[in-house]
């Protein structure tokens, strides 16, 4: 899958959650000496009111009573087996973890995978789509006062960073690395209506 493909998966997945109700949410923070990861999780579930299959369009209600109305690609599978009566749950994770790597030594880099997982034929319609992105970039400059960290990536571009925690401040110096990964995926399922 290309990150074109990825990209409209997770924004029809963040368009539906803005259309419907405000979806459930859950941000994470977790913190050790030279790393630090965030997380966040966003969750909407809406039951199928109608379905207009010359077209794929899908009717979704929220818990609120909200409809909103989805084209579905041809690259859905099993649209077919799509009622009346269903609970599709669309769910979106991303995090980024920062490690400090002390002393440098590696050359700054960048890399990208993606994943995708389709329902298998005539399995219940969902998937999986995902991406991670790992960059590795130089500790350049550092201003305490600041609390700013400048780093310099792969292609020599700089980012400032602001570092509140001043125990990991303490830590960082110049000639150091930063890995930064930051991964993302979406996942949508289908489940029967109760009782079918």
């Amino acid at each position: 899958m290309n990150s074109k493909h990825f990209l409209v998966a997770a924004a029809l997945a963040v368009m539906a959650g803005s259309a419907l109700a405000q979806p459930e949410t859950q941000v994470e923070v977790k913190k050790a000496p030279g790393q630090v990861t965030m997380s966040g999780t966003a969750r909407v579930t809406a039951t199928v009111v109608a379905i207009e299959a010359a077209t794929r369009t899908v009717s979704l209600r929220d818990k609120t009573g909200k409809v909103v109305s989805l084209v579905v690609g041809e690259e859905a599978r099993n649209f077919d087996q799509l009622k009346v009566g269903d609970v599709v749950t669309a769910e979106y994770k991303e995090a980024i973890t920062l490690t400090l790597k002390k002393q440098g030594g590696g050359k700054s880099a960048v890399s990208e995978h993606e994943s995708m997982d389709r329902s298998a034929p005539g399995a219940r319609p969902g998937g999986t789509a995902g991406r991670e992105v790992t960059v590795l970039a130089d500790v350049v400059a550092i201003n305490a006062k600041t609390k700013m960290v400048t780093l310099r990536g792969p292609k020599g571009n700089t980012l400032d960073l602001m570092v509140e925690d001043p125990e990991q401040m303490k830590n960082i110096k110049k000639g150091d690395q930063v890995q930064a990964v930051y991964t993302e995926a979406v996942a949508v399922s289908v489940e029967p209506a109760a009782g079918k």
